[in-house]
């Protein structure tokens, strides 16, 4: 992009490129010059010496403080752990029916809302007359999981949750954080939710 005229001023940017020429037909067309940055500034010793800087600082201040109170950056865990908020997304959970059935009708929305895909479920006709399906298999990959909620929020009635307040652990082998339905089910009996809320009956209630 050759200029028509020289031109020294700079960038309105003020660190952006020097622009050396602009074009006599397009005010728009200019030659710049790129600033390369230093080989000082290219390296990563600076940043580096910095990130130590600020390890060093949090080791000096939870080794040798003693006061109360003080945020510790570190935590030895799994012996100590912080306290999740009321409304963190633990593990997922199904929930039963009356009769002790998965609640789930195999509808397939809480699959296709999931943006990260960790949902597997395979539908199975039920001898149920009021039922049409439920999942033969129900399956979630807890480490693709993104924790958004939107299988919570897609379902539509109300058989999956993330009210259990667990935490995912850790685990060794990928196949080791799938979730099967009979965990989820497990699971589903130690939740803090109560299901059904208030009942049917809320208004007569005082």
């Amino acid at each position: 992009m050759a200029g028509g005229h020289a031109h020294d001023a700079h960038d309105d940017h003020g660190d952006g490129p020097e622009v050396l020429s602009v074009s006599d037909k397009n005010p728009r067309v200019r030659t710049i010059q790129v600033k390369r940055p230093t080989p000082a500034e290219s390296s990563y010793l600076a940043a580096t010496a910095k990130g130590l800087g600020v390890t060093l600082k949090h080791f000096v201040k939870n080794t040798f403080s003693r006061r109360k109170n003080t945020y510790i950056e570190t935590i030895e865990y799994p012996e100590q752990k912080f306290e999740y908020p009321e409304r963190f997304r633990g593990l997922h959970r199904l929930m039963h029916r009356d009769d002790g059935a998965v609640r789930c009708v195999a509808c397939m929305c809480c699959p296709t809302v999931c943006p990260a895909h960790c949902i597997t479920i395979v539908p199975a006709q039920t001898d149920d007359n009021g039922i049409e399906k439920y999942p033969a298999t129900f399956e979630i990959d807890e480490l693709r999981c993104v924790v958004c909620g939107l299988c919570v929020e897609a379902c539509p009635c109300d058989a999956i949750r993330m009210d259990t307040g667990i935490h995912a652990k850790p685990v060794e082998e990928r196949h080791e954080a799938i979730m099967t339905k009979d965990l989820l089910l497990e699971l589903g009996a130690r939740s803090t939710a109560v299901q059904g809320g208030e009942g049917a009956d809320w208004r007569g209630k005082k």
